[in-house]
């Protein structure tokens, strides 16, 4: 396999994601694969979006995440009468100096966790956009940079249920990842009601990594070695979402690049030092699915995006 990188065997970072998983695990113990997807997204340096009926763990999952890294977290309830400076701040008048001082809103954080973000209206949904696409604000004329480690975890339930707003396309690209947690197993279940008899496990739980970890893991993960057949492949499978039927508007070449990053992060995680198909065949739904547009018919027909990748990666030829 070529590659434009060094040949580098990240153990040590490996050590890292694995004390982190486990950490979180503690907390979420019936969800291996929601774990692994949202620390990949995380490594990838891209945001994701977990969407579920309520109840299934999305929010625990998010402040797990926050809880086991010394970083900044904050969380903002999306409701119908959030406006837009509730989350990026404001300017207020001091008497005392005669000016204007900007106060910051909740999304100057490392951590941000979005809850039921599509409760509150497109004007605010678009607050964050700025925020996700060029890690900065601009905010009455000004700009304010974000942390270079801010990622957001948002959260939506189905845009069936009542008092929902659908995410505009832009901002649904700007999600590294989105993926269901789903209903776990009656054992599980019962796991889930025995540990939470006396308090919430997430109560006790503490950080076991800081910040520079993150940066000396993402440093990794750029490293990950990627052949140029395999950055061909992904490029393959995003070009035919472009022209599969039933989709009114394919990937975009952000799709593509994020794939690629996110493999590399997964490669990572699992203890590889270079990426193989099968992890870009694994990540290509959770990657590429939300970022389709159903045209008119196929979304009255009932059809899936995540069905719609699904067959595209069965028939695109895997490099040899």
């Amino acid at each position: 396999m070529s590659s434009d990188k060094p040949d580098i065997y990240p153990s040590q970072e490996q050590a890292l994601t694995g004390k982190l998983r486990n950490n979180i695990e503690r907390v979420i113990r019936s969800n291996n694969q929601s774990i692994k997807w949202l620390l990949t997204s995380f490594f990838a340096g891209g945001h994701v979006l977990l969407e579920d009926v309520p109840g299934t763990g999305k929010t625990t999952l998010a402040k797990a995440l926050a809880g086991s890294i010394d970083a900044t977290f904050k969380r903002i309830q999306f409701t119908p009468d959030l406006l837009p400076s509730d989350i990026l701040g404001v300017s207020i008048y001091d008497q005392q100096t005669q000016d204007f001082r900007f106060r910051a809103g909740p999304i100057f954080t490392q951590i941000l966790l979005a809850d039921e973000i599509n409760r509150a209206s497109p004007r605010t949904q678009s607050a964050l956009l700025e925020a996700m696409a060029e890690q900065q604000v601009s905010i009455e004329g000004d700009r304010y940079a974000m942390d270079e480690l801010f990622f957001v975890i948002a959260t939506q339930n189905p845009v069936e249920f009542h008092g929902t707003y659908p995410l505009p396309e832009a901002q649904m690209d700007r999600f590294a990842l989105s993926f269901k947690l789903g209903y776990v197993s009656a054992e599980d279940e019962v796991k889930i009601l025995d540990s939470q008899r006396h308090d919430h496990p997430i109560d006790h739980l503490k950080s076991c990594i800081s910040t520079e970890d993150i940066r000396q893991i993402r440093e990794a993960v750029s490293n990950v070695r990627i052949s140029d057949e395999l950055k061909r492949y992904i490029v393959e499978l995003v070009i035919a979402t472009r022209g599969a039927q039933g989709v009114a508007m394919g990937a975009s070449p952000r799709a593509g690049i994020t794939l690629m990053k996110a493999s590399q992060a997964l490669s990572l995680i699992e203890g590889s030092d270079f990426v193989t198909p099968d992890v870009i065949q694994e990540l290509a739904v959770p990657a590429i699915a939300h970022r389709l547009v159903l045209d008119t018919s196929s979304q009255y027909a009932g059809s899936q995006a995540a069905q719609i990748v699904l067959e595209i990666v069965q028939n695109t030829p895997v490099p040899a």
